[in-house]
């Protein structure tokens, strides 16, 4: 179907927009920084804006996907909590089209992820799915029989919020030992923010030797070139994504597992570690053929693409009179 189709993908730190094809290419994208969790919605809602009137850049849009960051109720009309985000049971959607003019629609970032991968990446063709997406923490899909399986609420896999040590580091849901605060982007950060000074490294010197300074995309960086802290960071995250993988899959037993967002960007870098974790965390591991552990092919563009194509399905089936 033509016209224009964006999808933007809502994280805790940054809104990407973009136009997507049919066939899931991305031709425009748009950045914003995300304002943060303790501002006014309307702030977020205003860095939308800006980032989908830069990639429309005039142009009539068809319709806009949503993929938000968020647990989005089973209607897609609302965003009823956000760990990194202001919303609490806004109708985000309505408010939305209503200012811009146009159809649009809601779902999980991570679900949207799912969408993208399961119709033109990594997991095509495959009917039974897993898909965790890492990035300022960590969202999750269930495709079942090759439909996402959004569950009563429309929130299921929201996997992040899995306790996984009692009484361990406080969350930012308000919850203690959730699993993204060891295998996310802030745990990647936050474990060698806590290393440096100890000895010399290349981390060390792309900081100028201050932690605050430390990024993901640093770590990233200083692991290429091997840097031990960095491989240790992403050691670390990596061994806790397999142990909650390991559980995931004990649960549905999928045929493949992706992992997206942007942590996945340092491709094995993390999912070797990950695949380690999952083998030695899975009861009869050795027992079972295991899903294969693939990186998305759209890393962190999944979720626009995702929710690009879902604007793009509501349109075509629904269009307007």
């Amino acid at each position: 179907m033509g016209g224009l189709h964006i999808g933007v993908d809502i994280g805790g730190t940054k809104v990407l927009a973009a136009e997507v094809g049919p066939d899931g290419t991305i031709a425009r994208t748009a950045r914003r920084t995300t304002p943060g969790r303790r501002v006014e919605v309307a702030l977020v809602e205003d860095a939308l804006t800006e980032a989908v009137e830069e990639v429309a850049d005039g142009r009539p849009v068809d319709a806009v996907g949503l993929a938000a960051a968020g647990f989005v109720d089973a209607e897609g009309e609302r965003v009823m909590f956000a760990p990194h985000l202001p919303w609490r049971g806004d109708p985000t959607r309505s408010r939305l089209e209503e200012r811009w003019g146009t159809r649009v629609v809601l779902d999980n970032d991570a679900n949207c992820a799912a969408r993208a991968e399961t119709a033109y990446g990594a997991a095509r063709g495959a009917r039974d799915v897993l898909v965790v997406t890492l990035g300022t923490g960590i969202g999750g899909a269930v495709v079942l029989g090759g439909r996402v399986h959004r569950g009563r609420n429309g929130m299921a896999g929201e996997f992040g919020h899995m306790q996984v040590l009692p009484d361990g580091a406080p969350c930012e849901c308000g919850g203690l030992g959730c699993w993204e605060q060891y295998s996310s982007g802030n745990a990647l950060v936050r474990f060698a923010r806590t290393r440096i000074g100890r000895a010399p490294t290349v981390l060390e010197e792309m900081c100028a030797g201050d932690p605050a300074r430390v990024t993901g995309p640093m770590v990233t960086a200083a692991a290429e070139q091997d840097d031990v802290v960095a491989l240790q960071a992403f050691e670390s995250v990596g061994d806790w994504l397999g142990v909650g993988l390991a559980n995931l899959v004990a649960a549905f037993d999928p045929e493949v597992v992706v992992v997206g967002g942007g942590v996945s960007a340092a491709g094995d870098l993390l999912l070797d570690p990950a695949r380690s974790g999952l083998v030695r965390s899975l009861v009869g591991a050795r027992h079972r053929a295991l899903p294969p552990v693939l990186a998305a092919r759209f890393g962190p563009r999944a979720g626009v693409v995702g929710a690009a194509d879902l604007a793009r399905s509501v349109v075509a089936s629904a269009p307007r009179t």
